[in-house]
């Protein structure tokens, strides 16, 4: 059961972390891994797809966790047996967050130089000469899009989908879910509502909801009527101004939108909390602290900051080596698991930390 006052408090302290893993993001080894090593390295919310099987292997990587809390403390990184909350991922309309790339592998001319191959984050498209897959690995894709416009022959679409509140609400009930994002655009009140009629009946269990949205004319007006139309709220409320969405990884430019989002948002005192993302990366914390958007700097501030695919791509590099290992159980081989290659898992842990204590060296003195 998580202790419900330390993610809270880094609310209240204005030094937040949330792992974004995806709102479509359904590699369940990666799921579990990225939940472990950022757990480990103190993170406060881990935020994955409204997926059973995803939200099963979160919450294995949380339990391992919990065994890890000495070695992890005997190493200097923050984790302190907190679990951070989990939380899920819902849309009311069409969000990229909630899309798949597809393409037919078999159309695809043999002398296409492949640049989507190379340009996909999260390495889910693949091309293979004999007879095993060639196309997008479903599970893997979170739907960034940069593959589309880069396809010579415009070969490539995406398939969106609506994720369902009904089919979470056990789990929000039986505490395995703590909270809950929802990802709007501006014009989609009345969507937006129809979906939290489905939420209100068991919004009362959940410790955080949090509202994303990209920017758009109008869009304090339009926050303030969602204020409107959730209010009461018994848990505490977080807006994400999803500045450039999953870009984090492309460069530190990316960044800017976001801070500037937030600080239209701050400015406009709505009730809750701020919280960045789309195209945070290691530059985020610097350029608050510059912009004075930082709780020692500032009282109107930002109180979090949550990475998504800088934060997977960072420990791309030892996830990708555990997935090419195998260890053998019985007469099957299997890969191995992160907590079994000690040397692999706190080398993630250490990438981890280097991200989180960023945001978490900044809270007031």
């Amino acid at each position: 059961m998580t202790d419900l006052l330390a993610p809270l408090q880094s609310l209240k302290a204005g030094n937040w972390f949330k792992l974004i893993c995806g709102a479509s993001y359904q590699h369940l080894p990666a799921v579990r891994s990225l939940t472990l090593a950022y757990t480990l390295a103190g993170a406060d919310c881990i935020d994955v797809a409204a997926d059973p099987a995803v939200i099963a292997a979160a919450q294995e990587g949380l339990q391992v966790a919990k065994s890890l809390v000495k070695d992890a403390k005997q190493r200097g990184y923050g984790y302190q047996g907190n679990i951070p909350f989990l939380m899920v991922s819902l849309n009311d309309g069409e969000d990229p967050h909630f899309r798949k790339a597809e393409f037919n592998s078999s159309e695809c001319p043999a002398d296409c130089p492949r640049p989507c191959e190379t340009i996909c984050p999260a390495q889910a498209i693949v091309f293979n000469s004999s007879s095993e897959f060639s196309g997008v690995e479903w599970e893997k894709c979170y739907g960034c899009g940069r593959c589309i416009p880069i396809c010579p022959y415009s070969k490539i679409y995406t398939k969106s989908y609506i994720s369902s509140g009904t089919a979470i609400a056990p789990l929000v009930i039986s505490r395995v879910v703590d909270a809950l994002e929802i990802h709007t655009k501006v014009g989609n009140l009345a969507e937006f509502q129809q979906l939290w009629q489905t939420i209100s009946p068991w919004a009362d269990q959940l410790q955080v909801v949090a509202i994303s949205c990209p920017d758009g004319e109008g869009i304090i007006d339009y926050l303030r009527k969602i204020t409107e139309i959730i209010t009461p709220l018994s848990g505490s409320l977080i807006w994400q101004t999803d500045g450039r969405p999953m870009s984090g990884d492309i460069g530190d430019g990316t960044t800017l939108a976001t801070v500037k989002l937030g600080q239209k948002v701050l400015t406009a005192n709505l009730p809750g909390y701020v919280q960045l993302a789309g195209g945070t990366n290691s530059y985020t914390v610097a350029k608050l602290k510059a912009m004075g958007l930082l709780k020692s700097l500032n009282s109107a501030h930002v109180s979090g900051i949550a990475y998504g695919s800088y934060a997977r791509v960072l420990l791309s590099p030892v996830l990708e080596q555990l997935e090419n290992q195998e260890v053998s159980q019985t007469s099957v081989k299997a890969k191995p698991r992160l907590e079994e290659e000690p040397e692999l898992l706190w080398r993630a842990v250490k990438l981890a930390h280097s991200l989180v204590s960023q945001i978490k060296s900044q809270q007031e003195l």
